[in-house]
Parts: structure tokens; C-alpha cells; sequence
């Protein structure tokens, strides 16, 4: 009872105010507008990777929609790839800073334009870190928190244990410490936050909401595989990704070529190599979130352990706070 009443606030709600400190992670093509206003219904924060839209005027849409269905004890935001890698990126910060939102997440490269853009309008910034060298660097660039992404995360992870992340990151930082990764249930987040965060960020048992943006064989999937079905693989981005270990992924195998290999070798050509994987990568994820096939590329954490039967985003949170939404 202790740690749920230390739950409900924690510097995370305080800067959100949000009822339960709860992020749902953006997760690319899952994430929508109709999950994450069931998110902000159910009092946590909701955010979409700003890459889910074509087009600045599809996010800029997306925005108007969320403010629309904005209520109190709610919260949205988006992520933004910061990096040369996200060609969009200086439109989709003109236009989040523009419409207004209430917290951006960057992740792959430096927040510094990003943090000094959203603060000038009132929008807090969260960045993704892996390890203490670069939390330090963006509490000194002026962010308001670091989602700590670990070795439990979905997609693209980072190394260190949630426990052991968490702790140095407390011990030497004074902004906010978010965890993300390992977070399949409630005893799951009270443990994170028992390591000092002050925030969960869950994504992959929201995959197998009523609400998301993906096919229903995905969602499935979500409750069908277990932790132990979960492997990295590097044939979506070139860097290592946690995907579901279906037939076709097996098939496929989770390592580079050795054409891969030779021409990452090749310090001209590694950067073209990486760029076709990736796009290559996007295109089988894309494919399999929404639309029937037989290549199936779900991208999935262990987390998907605790899921057992596809539910709306409010009974996931339920089950989440341990109270009814």
C-alpha cells in the first residue's frame, strides 16, 4: 500500500500533472491519436512518434485532435528523432512548438535545439539515455527528465539492468529519472519505482490494445509469444532490435549478411548500407503492423509476458494502478 500511495505522486505526475505516473511509450506505426486520448481518459500521459505522420500537416491535425480530447489529469506528447538520420525533424519541432503540446521525448542525437525550441513555449523535454555520459549531457543541455531506457526495453534497448540503470543515473543526476523497459505489470512498475524512478515508460503491452494502429495477427501475437519468444535482431535497422521470434524472423535469421558486414567495413559506403537497411527494415515492420503477410517483423519487449488477451487502453492501465479506470 506504501509504494502505490508513493505511486500516485511522484515528480513525473507533478510535471505532467497526471494522475499515475505513467507514460505510454511511443512506439512507431502502434501509437495513435485514439490510444492516447484513452491514455489521458485513464490519467496517465500518451506520446506518438512524430515519424507516425507523412506529413506536417497530418501531425499538425493529430495535434489539434489531441488538445480537443485533452481532459484533466491527462497528458500527450510526441517523439521526435533528433538526429541527420529523421529528415523531417526541423518541421515536426517548428510544428509541435507551434500547436503546443505538453512534453516532447527525443531520442538518437542531440536535444539541444529541440530543448531550447519547446522550453520557449512551455513544452517540457524528456530524452532517451542508455547511460550516464549522456544523462549527464542532457541535464546540462536543460532537460527536464531522462527516460532510462534498459536492457528489458522493446525495439531498440540499452545495456544495463533497470535496477543498476536507474541507481546511477539517481546518483548522479538531479532531473527526473523515467525508467523504460521491463514493465509488464503492476509489480513490474512498483519495483522500478522501489530503484528510485519516478515514472514508468510502457509500450509493448499497450501493442494489444483494442485502440492501436496495427493489425490484429500483431495484437495476437502480443498475447500468443511470451519473454522467452523475444530476440535481438539486427535485419530491421542494422542495430540491434528486440523483435517477436516468429517463424518468418527465424527463417530470415537475426544477424547482418556478409555482404552486410564487408561493406560496413567500408567507411564510405557504411553509412549508404545503414540507410537501405533501414529503409528496407521499416518497410517488412510497416508491412507486418498493418497489413496480413506472412513476414511478420513485430516489434515487441519482454514485457508481453503479462499479456494475456487483447483489452482497451483503460483496462491495461487498470491493471497497471490496481484500481479500477
Amino acid at each position: 500500500m506504501l509504494i502505490k500511495t508513493i505511486a500516485m505522486t511522484t515528480k513525473l505526475t507533478q510535471l505532467l500533472k497526471i494522475k499515475y505516473p505513467i507514460i505510454q511509450a511511443p512506439m512507431f506505426l502502434v501509437s495513435n491519436v485514439a490510444m492516447v486520448t484513452e491514455a489521458m481518459k485513464s490519467g496517465i500521459a500518451g506520446c506518438i512518434p512524430a515519424l507516425n505522420y507523412r506529413t506536417l500537416e497530418e501531425l499538425r491535425a493529430a495535434i489539434r485532435e489531441l488538445k480537443a480530447n485533452k481532459v484533466a489529469g491527462g497528458s500527450f506528447g510526441f517523439n521526435l528523432i533528433v538526429n541527420k538520420s529523421n529528415i523531417k525533424y526541423k518541421g515536426q519541432l517548428e510544428v509541435l512548438c507551434e500547436e503546443g503540446c505538453d512534453f516532447i521525448i527525443t531520442s538518437l542525437g542531440s536535444p539541444e535545439e529541440t530543448i531550447k525550441s519547446a522550453h520557449a513555449v512551455g513544452i517540457k523535454v524528456f530524452c532517451d539515455v542508455t547511460d550516464l555520459h549522456f544523462a549527464k549531457k542532457v541535464e546540462s543541455l536543460g532537460a527536464d527528465a531522462a527516460i532510462a531506457v534498459n536492457n528489458e526495453a522493446g525495439g531498440h534497448r540499452g545495456n544495463l539492468s533497470p535496477e543498476e540503470l536507474i541507481k546511477q543515473l539517481n546518483t548522479h543526476l538531479s532531473i527526473p529519472v523515467i525508467s523504460a523497459g521491463g514493465v509488464g505489470c503492476k509489480a513490474d512498475m512498483d519495483k522500478m519505482l522501489s530503484y528510485g524512478a519516478e515514472g514508468v515508460s510502457v509500450g509493448s503491452p499497450f501493442i494489444a490494445s483494442v485502440e492501436a494502429g496495427v493489425t490484429d495477427e500483431y495484437k495476437q501475437a502480443c498475447v500468443d509469444y511470451g519473454a522467452d519468444d523475444i530476440v535481438m535482431t539486427q535485419r530491421i535497422s542494422g542495430t540491434p532490435c528486440t523483435v517477436i521470434n516468429t517463424p518468418y524472423v527465424q527463417k530470415i535469421g537475426t544477424k547482418s549478411t556478409w555482404i552486410e558486414n564487408l561493406l560496413n567495413k567500408n567507411r564510405k559506403l557504411k553509412k549508404w548500407v545503414k540507410m537501405i537497411r533501414f529503409s528496407i527494415g521499416m518497410k517488412a515492420t510497416e508491412n507486418a503492423a498493418k497489413k496480413a503477410t506472412y513476414k511478420t517483423v513485430w516489434v515487441a519487449g519482454p514485457s508481453i509476458e503479462h499479456t494475456k488477451e487483447i483489452l482497451p487502453v483503460k483496462a491495461i492501465v487498470s491493471k497497471f494502478v490496481d484500481e479500477p479506470i
